[in-house]
């Protein structure tokens, strides 16, 4: 067997794929942190022409691509923790919930207190339902995350057409939500940390409770997924294996970029956008990750992008900062620029950020072995006596 290149049991390649997928996740949510994304209508919402063409390649290229490559590598660290736990005789389950508490424990903070936007808390929740699932066979972990999503998602596809169909107007398409937007920009933009907080708190109440029960059709099957592609040993094997996901991964770019430009093809009722997001999103993320898992067999790439793997290494501590450092740069209570910079100064803002991030891993993991969050989260799960080694602890 050919073994992908680690770094002590760490395996790099993982963290260099989970390193993009936070890049991408970041430019994505860039649009929530800089304006009333939640609420608007964004084609015509973004009317400049930079904002049209801005907003049209972030639409395809990155928005649903990457949470579900970050999604996948959330199971596959859970299979990988499962496994070691076999390995050395023990039980996965109290040592697992242990972790998935505290990890909903920092959803809970970072959703009420930093951005409503989190989904940590779902990944955790999710991760309670993959202690009993982690232990299916391969190939009922694959037919099991199929049928949870693809059922749920055509059926809710199809009523939406059929709705549209039967009233046009009935489900308002291109509906902007005038008086939410106008009290998320007096809270986030000219609002205090207590009139943002208690706006915030209401907005996860209904988006953050709502995602975290669609999650069982959504992010639980990419979960599942990840699990499988652990037991099939994808990173460890992905020399040997390069010709499949070659093969997957041309098939994936092709169908996955021309389904998410499907809107712009034909229109962007309703039905098309959840098109794109529900089946073109998971594909395309299935084809960024193919192409980047391929790369890292080649020893210049792993050289060139080894910064981003750091900050992979620390993705917890890397996804809470992108959070604290947004909200203090666009609400009001920090620099307050929410709702004046467009879409390309804000895609640039993420990359610069972004970029910070990726220095600060490289400098910290010169001294300490893991981020101050994984650290925390660490020590919550271990108590005082903590294991020496590191393993391959690589749930997030």
């Amino acid at each position: 067997m050919n073994v992908s290149p680690t770094l002590g049991n760490r395996i790099e390649s993982l963290d260099t794929l989970r390193g993009f997928a936070l890049l991408g996740i970041f430019i994505a949510n860039m649009l929530i942190f800089h304006s009333p994304y939640f609420y608007i209508d964004a084609h015509s919402y973004f009317s400049t022409p930079s904002d049209v063409a801005s907003y049209k390649l972030i639409n395809i290229f990155v928005e649903a691509s990457f949470y579900p490559i970050f999604a996948m590598l959330f199971g596959y660290g859970l299979n990988m923790q499962y496994e070691k736990a076999i390995a050395i005789g023990t039980s996965h389950v109290p040592m697992m919930a242990k972790r998935l508490a505290i990890l909903m424990g920092f959803g809970l903070i970072h959703a009420l207190f930093v951005w409503s936007g989190d989904v940590l808390f779902t990944y955790a929740l999710m991760g309670f339902i993959m202690l009993a699932a982690i232990r299916l066979p391969k190939k009922w972990l694959l037919w099991i995350a199929l049928i949870v999503y693809l059922i749920p998602t055509f059926l809710f596809i199809g009523l939406i057409y059929l709705l549209a169909k039967l009233d046009p107007n009935q489900l308002m398409d291109g509906f902007v939500d005038i008086q939410q937007i106008e009290l998320a920009i007096t809270a986030y933009a000219h609002g205090t940390y207590g009139e943002a907080f208690v706006f915030r708190f209401s907005e996860w109440l209904i988006y953050g409770l709502m995602n975290a029960f669609l999650g069982a059709f959504m992010v639980l099957p990419l979960i599942m997924l990840g699990a499988l592609f652990s037991k099939l040993k994808l990173f460890e094997r992905a020399s040997e294996m390069k010709v499949r996901i070659a093969l997957v991964g041309v098939i994936a770019l092709a169908a996955g970029i021309f389904i998410k430009s499907w809107p712009y093809m034909d229109s962007h009722a309703y039905h098309n956008q959840l098109i794109q997001q529900l089946l073109g999103g998971p594909i395309l993320a299935i084809g960024y990750a193919s192409v980047i898992i391929l790369l890292c067999q080649l020893p210049i790439f792993r050289t060139i992008f080894r910064p981003v793997s750091k900050a992979g290494r620390m993705s917890l501590t890397t996804y809470l900062m992108q959070s604290i450092i947004a909200t203090t740069i666009f609400y009001g209570y920090g620099f307050g620029l929410y709702g004046k910079v467009d879409i390309e100064t804000g895609t640039l803002i993420a990359v610069g950020i972004f970029a910070i991030q990726v220095i600060f891993a490289e400098l910290w993991l010169l001294k300490f072995r893991m981020g101050p969050f994984e650290w925390l989260w660490r020590k919550g799960t271990y108590g005082k006596n903590m294991p020496k080694k590191e393993g391959k602890e690589q749930a997030l």
